[in-house]
């Protein structure tokens, strides 16, 4: 059936204004946050419930149409990226909070409910949602979960899949399946967190609350040298003590937020660290005590005083992605995750690689569990300037692996890292990924050519820039 024919089915059972097509019309939805890939879908369906859902994986599994299911696209792996002739299933529409459990803590929401909205609306029973992005005043629950993501407080908290209850979901066949934390057997919640819209649709998300702390309190302190920051970090783990959150800077990036933020940060520190305590009084003021005196020999030190200025220093943190996007034409954000004990090491390394590819980088951390988020910064206007910061990030993807980490912690894989995932898997592995893909999506309708590399023809992420990305088969 041609493309027109799929558009008309469509058409014909969805009700006005839900099917987008065109070329100027479906232009806004032709990447996600990696801007550097394009593609333009066939068509984009923006469905009010579920049973208008169901009816467009129909029309697509009868015409063998690719599907790419889009949240808020503030993803940075390119896993929203159109697939030629696809259509773009968005979720945004489906933003219910359905209800709010204050006795047992949950949150039963819609998959395009916004990160932040959780915890503005859990806030009135002194509860919230705990992983927290950067984007989380844009990004929604739906996208969270598909690329597991996490944020500053994720140390403490734990990612995505930790606070995730139960799942519903579509099948390609338009079976509705409910995965719980409760199941018995293969643990397919799990699996479903960050598949990266490869295995069905997220329709309802159960989400795990936690008390609001009785208070919270963030240290900063500036150090004369990366080293010495990243060694505070083991140190103060060392110490039985798990921050809520335990973040780290170096200077370009430091520099860059404080003068979009003004959030107080020391310009002439080499790195930053941010550990925030929390807990009952009794317990911050201890864990405060040893952490300051873990962090004395830093340049500079402060503790905030009150809930405007722990808000304030993280509001630079999680300004950092836009800070580096005012003082440069493009950026391309990194992801990969290391063990804690070579963050130093690695900070090193992308030094080096830095004046190997003539390119700067702002480096920011979710220092507590070394998960990495080098921005790379170039000029999308200069010949060759894309392709040497996408060799960069490759190289950083692969260091990552030999130091025994890998190559995303939250961002995805996406199209970003498909080469990567040749580095960190062995053929058998990857074969493995490809097999449970085929159990939930057999014709491979569901996001193709994304997350996992398709064997002997693999597409490198070099060559998407300037070409349309595939619609790709499993052999």
């Amino acid at each position: 059936m041609t493309c027109m024919s799929v558009i008309q089915n469509l058409l014909r059972v969805l009700p006005n204004g839900v099917v987008i097509s065109g070329s100027e019309s479906t232009r806004p939805f032709e990447c996600d946050g990696l801007n550097a890939y394009k593609q333009q879908p066939l068509a984009v369906v923006l469905p009010e419930n579920i049973e208008q859902i169901k009816a467009t994986l129909k029309v697509c599994a009868e015409n063998n149409t690719a599907i790419v299911t889009r949240g808020s696209a503030t993803g940075l792996s390119g896993g929203a990226t159109p697939i030629e002739n696809s259509v773009v299933l968005g979720l945004s529409k489906l933003n219910n909070i359905i209800s709010i459990d204050q006795k047992k803590q949950l949150a039963i929401v819609e998959p395009g409910v916004r990160n932040i909205a959780v915890s503005d609306a859990a806030s009135k029973y002194n509860l919230y949602y705990a992983p927290d992005p950067s984007s989380q005043i844009a990004c929604s629950i739906g996208g969270n979960i598909a690329e597991n993501a996490g944020g500053v407080h994720c140390l403490k908290y734990g990612l995505t899949v930790n606070n995730v209850e139960s799942i519903k979901m579509l099948t390609i066949d338009g079976e509705e399946l409910i995965l719980s934390r409760q199941d018995e057997g293969m643990g397919l919640l799990a699996l479903m967190t960050g598949s990266e819209g490869l295995l069905g649709i997220i329709i309802e998300v159960t989400l795990k609350l936690n008390r609001s702390p009785e208070l919270a309190r963030v240290i900063m302190a500036g150090f004369d040298t990366v080293r010495d920051c990243a060694n505070s970090v083991a140190d103060i783990i060392s110490a039985g003590i798990i921050p809520a959150g335990l973040e780290m800077m170096d200077q370009l990036a430091i520099q860059a937020t404080e003068d979009f933020t003004k959030a107080g940060y020391p310009l002439d520190a080499k790195a930053l660290l941010l550990c925030e305590i929390d807990g009952n009084k009794e317990e911050v003021q201890s864990e405060l005590d040893i952490v300051t005196d873990i962090l004395s020999t830093a340049s500079s030190l402060v503790v905030s005083n009150n809930e405007h200025e722990r808000l304030t220093y993280w509001k630079g943190r999680k300004s950092a992605f836009p800070a580096i996007g005012r003082i440069s034409p493009d950026y391309y954000c990194m992801d990969g995750t290391i063990p804690r004990r070579h963050l130093a090491e690695m900070l090193e390394k992308i030094s080096e690689l830095s004046e190997k590819y003539e390119l700067q980088v702002a480096n920011v951390f979710h220092a507590g569990d070394g998960n990495l988020h080098p921005l790379i910064m170039f000029d999308g206007g200069q010949e060759g300037e894309l392709k040497k910061a996408e060799d960069f990030g490759n190289d950083i993807a692969i260091l990552s692996v030999d130091m025994g980490g890998s190559i995303t912690g939250e961002h995805g894989v996406g199209i970003e890292k498909l080469e990567a995932m040749h580095h960190q898997f062995n053929e058998k592995e990857l074969d493995i990924f490809l097999k449970i893909k085929q159990v939930f999506d057999s014709k491979s309708l569901l996001n193709p050519g994304k997350a996992i590399p398709i064997l002997n023809r693999c597409v490198e992420t070099g060559g998407l820039s300037k070409s349309s990305i595939p619609s790709l088969e499993y052999p």
